[in-house]
Order: structure tokens, then sequence, then C-alpha cells
């Protein structure tokens, strides 16, 4: 279905897992045309534009992505990663403290505090939060292995075995 939003979107998904950053910009940009209010499709577009170097755009995506979303914590954890690749840090440490404070209220899942960690770069905190979700089950952690996200962690050993113990093919 050629005006269908999800399908779309999943079509640029694919792209960005495959690393096809300029067919996945080009298949999300149309999800977004065609879904306006469709979080998701703004997220996924930040994150390509955050593979693509264009920092500000990505911004602007998971702006609008938390606000459609009404501050849904999975696009404010994606908010947080934007804000620590563009190298404003003190915005991202202030996400993470809304996620950890949240947390007291509802589940979070940690991989959502483990995303903003990785774009700031402290793998240390980065995997102190994954090795969380893991322990939680996190559904969010079947991503790990192929989303581009992760590719700054991708040659740390810990990396390597989290994803041995999740029975990952190696």
């Amino acid at each position: 279905d050629p005006l269908s939003v999800t399908i779309q979107y999943v079509v640029g998904l694919v792209c960005y897992l495959a690393r096809q950053y300029d067919q996945a910009l080009e298949e999300l940009r149309k999800a977004v045309e065609l879904g306006p209010d469709f979080p998701v499709a703004h997220s996924y577009l930040g994150r390509v534009y955050i593979e693509k170097g264009m920092l500000q755009a990505a911004l602007a995506e998971f702006e609008k992505a938390v606000a459609l979303s009404g501050r849904d914590p999975y696009y404010v954890s994606f908010l947080g990663y934007g804000q620590a690749r563009a190298g404003n840090r003190v915005e991202a440490e202030k996400l993470i403290a809304e996620l950890k404070e949240l947390s007291k209220r509802r589940f979070i899942p940690s991989s959502f505090v483990a995303l903003v960690y990785v774009g700031l770069g402290d793998k240390d905190q980065a995997f102190a939060w994954l090795e969380k979700a893991y322990e939680e089950r996190e559904m969010r952690m079947i991503v790990l292995k192929a989303s581009p996200t992760y590719d700054s962690l991708r040659s740390d050993p810990r990396f390597q075995a989290l994803l041995r113990r999740m029975n990952f093919p190696q």
C-alpha cells in the first residue's frame, strides 16, 4: 500500500538497519509526509540524520517525536541520544535525570538510559545500563546487534559478551 505510513516507515527502518542511509532518508521523509503525526517516523528520521552528521535536523525530528508522543520516555531517550551526539552534554544529562526520576514512579526500561550514555560516549555507564536491561529481559534489546545506534560499542569485549549471553548468532 503506497499510502501506508507504517509500511513506508518500515521500509525506511530496514534501510537504516542496513546502513543504507541515503535510501533510508528518502523513505523516512516519505513516511513523515504521509504521517506527519507519526512519532516513530520522526524518530527514525532523526536517527538517520545522526548517522549522516546532520545533527540539528536530527534534534528537530527528535523534538517532534517527543512532542507528538506526549513526551513518551522512548522518544525522550532518543532526544537525549541526539543531544549527546550533538555535543549538548548538559541537555543530555537533564534528559537522563528526567528518565531516572520518572523511573521512580513507573517502569522505564534501562535501555532508554543506556542509549543516552551511548550518545555521550560513556561506555561504562552505557554497559551498566545495558546489563540492567538484559536482567530486565527488556524487549528492545533485540535490536542491539543490528542497530547503528550501538556501533560505537561493538569493538568493546563487553558488547560481544552481552550478545553471546543473549544467544545471538556469532
